[in-house]
C-alpha cells in the first residue's frame, strides 16, 4: 500500500484522528498541546506539520519550522580560514537567509519526528524526506537542516544522503544516569569523587543567599519581561542560537502540562537574577532553556546553583536520566553528564550550491572537551 503525505500549517487543522493512528500522545514533544503552545508564542516562524498516511490512515509525523537566520550567526564561531568564510558568507550575500528545520529548532535531540510502531521504518522515514523536498521547493528559503538524530537511528536517517544532504556532527547532548538507589542531592554527591564532591557542595554555598521559587502560570507572566531578558544574555553569551523563543510559550507550557513542566526561579535582594526551566517526558527529565544575571553569576553561583537543582529535580521525579543539552560540555561532565553523539543533515535547495558547500559542510568540526568521571568506581 502507497504511502503519501498531508501538510498542515495550523495543529488546530490536524484531524484528531490521526494523533490517534500514531499513538504518539504520550511523548510529550509529539503532542498537539506541546507543539501549539510553540505554535501560539512564535508567530514570527512559519510552523508545517507533515504526516506521512497508509490507507488513509497515520503512520508518521515531522515537525518542521522555518526561520531567519543571519549567515554570520552560522558561521562566526566555526573553525575556518578567513578566506573560506568570506566565501561561504558571499554564497549567501552576506545576508540572512531561511532555513527549513526539520526536528524542533527549540529542542536538542530526537524529538520532532515520529514513527508509528509496527511500520517499516527506513520506508516511511523516506516519506518524510519526500514530503519534506515537496516542501521546501515551494517555500523561499536557502537552506534545509534536519536534526538531531542518535546513532541508533542513522541506519534510517543516512537514506538522506540519497535526498542530496551531507551528514555533520554536532555537540552532543549531555546526559546524566540515575542512580535509582539515589533519593536525595546527598545521596549523588556521596557518590561523586571527593574533588568533584567539594565543587558541587561549593556552588550550593555560594549561592545560599539566593531564593528559589518554583514558579505557577502566574509567576511566570508576572515575571515574563525578566525571564525575557535573563535568556537573552545566555543567548548573547551562545556561540550559536538559530531562533530565539518567545517566553509566552511558557505561559501556554505550564498551562497544559502543569505537573511536569517546570520553570524555578533564583531572586537576590528581591531581585530575579536566574532561572531554569525543564520537562518530564515520562521518565526521562529534559533542561530547556535557562536565564542568567552575569554581572551577579561569579559571585554568587547562579550556574552551578541551576546545574545542582537540574540533579535534584530528576531525582525528586524519579527521572532515570537528565538530559543537560548541549552546551558546557565539560562543565556538565564533572557533574556525572555523558557525551551522546547527535548528527544532524543539511543541504541547501540548490543543486550547485548544494554541490559547492558539501566539502563545508564535511569538514566542520565540533568543539572537543575533557571528559571528566567524577563518580566513584562502583
Amino acid at each position: 500500500m502507497s504511502l503519501y503525505s498531508k501538510i498542515f500549517t495550523a495543529v488546530d487543522a490536524i484531524p484528531n484522528v490521526y494523533w490517534k493512528n500514531i499513538n504518539c500522545k504520550n511523548n510529550h514533544y509529539c503532542s498537539p498541546e506541546f507543539l501549539k503552545a510553540f505554535e501560539l508564542a512564535n508567530t514570527d516562524i512559519e510552523f508545517n506539520y507533515i504526516f506521512i498516511l497508509k490507507g488513509g490512515e497515520a503512520v508518521a509525523f515531522a515537525n518542521t519550522q522555518i526561520v531567519t537566520i543571519g549567515i554570520e550567526t552560522i558561521t562566526k564561531n566555526i573553525s575556518m580560514s578567513p578566506k573560506l568564510k568570506s566565501f561561504v558568507n558571499n554564497i549567501f550575500c552576506n545576508n540572512h537567509i531561511k532555513v527549513l528545520f526539520c526536528g524542533n529548532v527549540f529542542l536538542s535531540g530526537e524529538y520532532g519526528i515520529f514513527l508509528k510502531d509496527g511500520e517499516p521504518k527506513v520506508e516511511t522515514f523516506k516519506a518524510i524526506a519526500k514530503a519534506v523536498k515537496e516542501l521546501y521547493k515551494c517555500k523561499r528559503l536557502s537552506t534545509v537542516f534536519t536534526k538531531d538524530f542518535e546513532d541508533e537511528s542513522l541506519y534510517i536517517t543516512d537514506h538522506l544522503k540519497a535526498f542530496g544532504y551531507t551528514s555533520m556532527h554536532v555537540e552532543p547532548n549531555m546526559i546524566i544516569y540515575l542512580n535509582p538507589k539515589w533519593q536525595s542531592f546527598e545521596d549523588y554527591t556521596s557518590a561523586l569523587k571527593s574533588k568533584y564532591r567539594i565543587k558541587a557542595n561549593r556552588a550550593d554555598t555560594k549561592s545560599v543567599v539566593l531564593e528559589s521559587k518554583s514558579f505557577t502560570k502566574h509567576d511566570i507572566k508576572l515575571y515574563l519581561d525578566e525571564l525575557q531578558a535573563l535568556y537573552q544574555n545566555t543567548i548573547d553569551n551562545a556561540d550559536f542560537n538559530a531562533q530565539i523563543l518567545n517566553l509566552n510559550t511558557y505561559l501556554h507550557l505550564k498551562n497544559k502540562f502543569e505537573d511536569t513542566f517546570f520553570v524555578k526561579g533564583y531572586f537576590l535582594d528581591g531581585k530575579l537574577v536566574g532561572f531554569l526551566s525543564a520537562m518530564q517526558n515520562r521518565d526521562h527529565l529534559d533542561a530547556h532553556f535557562i536565564g542568567i544575571d552575569y554581572v551577579n553569576n561569579k559571585d554568587y553561583a547562579i550556574y552551578p546553583r541551576i546545574l545542582n537543582d537540574y540533579i535534584r529535580l530528576g531525582i525528586e521525579t524519579k527521572s532515570t536520566q537528565i538530559n543537560m543539552g548541549r552546551t558546557a560540555s565539560e562543565i556538565k561532565s564533572t557533574l556525572g553528564a555523558q557525551p551522546k553523539t547527535l548528527t544532524c543533515y543539511c543541504r541547501h535547495k540548490y543543486a550547485l550550491p548544494n554541490k559547492i558547500l558539501r566539502p563545508f559542510i564535511k569538514n566542520v568540526q565540533i568543539k572537543t572537551f575533557k571528559q571528566h568521571q567524577p563518580f566513584k568506581s562502583r
